[in-house]
């Protein structure tokens, strides 16, 4: 079983910063694309900004210039930094992750994807 755990979101004023951490934990062989999405209320949930293994980043056109996203290998996290809130970056956001795992009957390996739990984070004008 893997996991995915979060830090805590908050409260923050337009124009303020807000770091945001995302560690996984289990019985991992592999983590492929690590990524953030949000949602904020009454709408679905979309990419905010993903690192493939190979470390190619991507980020959704009203976030760039303003968020980064990093990733740390070795400890399995994933960050995302975001600079100069809108009160629009105002969501829910989740962690997400591909994983490689072992398959525990029969043998050999397979694909999992992971969401966390979700964390607040609200932006105030």
């Amino acid at each position: 079983q893997v996991q995915l755990l979060e830090s805590a979101g908050g409260l923050v004023q337009a124009g303020g910063s807000l770091r945001l951490s995302c560690r996984a934990s289990g019985n991992i062989i592999a983590i492929n694309t690590m990524a953030w999405y949000r949602q904020a209320p009454g709408k679905q949930r979309d990419l905010v900004a993903r690192v493939t293994r190979a470390g190619t980043i991507d980020y959704a056109d009203s976030v760039k210039g303003r968020f980064t996203i990093s990733r740390d290998r070795q400890k399995n996290t994933v960050d995302l930094q975001m600079n100069s809130l809108k009160p629009e970056d105002t969501g829910v956001y989740y962690c997400n992750a591909d994983f490689i795992v072992p398959i525990a009957t029969g043998g050999g390996i397979g694909s999992y994807t992971a969401w966390g739990q979700g964390t607040q984070v609200t932006v105030s004008s």
